[in-house]
């Protein structure tokens, strides 16, 4: 009997350790939902391999959970490859953002997320599947009087922009035939320099190979951008991902700790972060932060504080 339960609990550990590894072995959409969850996937395995072995005392245990903290730290030390030092002592320009999915159908809760946002004392908001706000953006304008998204440079309302400051450049792009006018891209002047903003809200990863076209396809746009930037937006996946790797080392991008995860909500903080912030020199994010609440969303949003560098 120990020896079909060692068997039995020895292949399984082994494939969820080895769908845990297939970065290592292809990258391709088809295991794209496997490479966000590769830190729960090791972890997992290394606490499951100890007991298996304290329970059955195979040696083979030993060697998964060697297998599993592998693929651990290599995950932990993707996650900490981007961040930057916090900057506290740099000077220039505060600035804050927000990003947040709020839910395409999350009408109960559109008015009081209209609310937080007014006050939310960012400088620019960024909103995903923002339809339900539309009942309340002559609301929203008394605070935040320049807007992307609604009838605004776009037919959508999927993507919406709030700003305190002039949005210049303002333009919608479409980045694949999958959805429409996903990307926006604005300038916003702070302090006599002018930032670069980029809002995103990308497929999901195992549609096809629709979420590596879009970030492929942001990237070439976005390398045409001179001086400080600033990228956030739902990009469902996580940033160890191999095309979001990709996606920020091309584009030099940054952010200021460990992620927090964003989703599943119900995960709390052992979720996965799918929603980011990044930013580029000379723009150092000083803090990133998760909501504390998600207002009916499936999503938690972020607030980010920068440091604008005077150019």
């Amino acid at each position: 009997m120990k020896t079909r339960l060692t068997c039995i609990f020895s292949v399984l550990l082994t494939l969820f350790l080895f769908a845990g590894s297939l970065r290592y072995v292809r990258d391709h959409w088809l295991f794209s939902f496997t490479y966000s969850f590769q830190l729960h996937i090791g972890i997992v395995g290394a606490l499951a391999a100890i007991v298996l072995f304290v329970v059955l005392r195979s040696r083979y245990m030993l060697l998964l959970f060697v297998w599993a903290i592998a693929i651990t730290a290599h995950a932990a030390v993707l996650r900490y490859e981007f961040i930057a030092p916090a900057g506290e002592n740099i000077a220039g320009h505060p600035f804050k953002l927000m990003s947040f999915n709020m839910l395409g159908d999350n009408d109960a809760n559109a008015e009081h997320i209209a609310q937080f946002i007014i006050g939310s004392a960012a400088d620019v908001v960024y909103i995903m599947e923002g339809e339900p706000l539309a009942p309340y953006l002559a609301r929203i304008a008394d605070a935040y009087p320049y807007r992307m998204g609604c009838l605004v440079d776009t037919e959508t309302c999927d993507l919406l922009v709030f700003s305190k400051h002039p949005l210049d450049d303002a333009k919608f792009v479409t980045l694949s035939d999958l959805r429409h006018d996903r990307m926006a891209i604005a300038k916003v002047t702070v302090d006599d320099t002018t930032v670069n903003l980029v809002a995103l809200h990308l497929s999901k990863p195992y549609f096809d190979d629709y979420h590596e076209v879009e970030l492929f396809n942001a990237s070439w746009l976005m390398m045409g951008m001179q001086g400080p930037l600033i990228v956030a937006g739902d990009f469902n996946s996580s940033s160890i991902a191999p095309d979001m790797l990709r996606f920020q080392r091309v584009n030099k991008l940054h952010v200021a700790n460990f992620e927090p995860a964003t989703w599943p909500i119900k995960a709390g903080k052992f979720g996965i972060p799918i929603d980011h912030i990044y930013a580029r020199m000379p723009t150092t994010m000083t803090s990133l932060k998760r909501l504390p609440d998600a207002m009916g969303s499936n999503h938690f949003g972020l607030e980010a504080e920068f440091i604008i560098q005077k150019q």
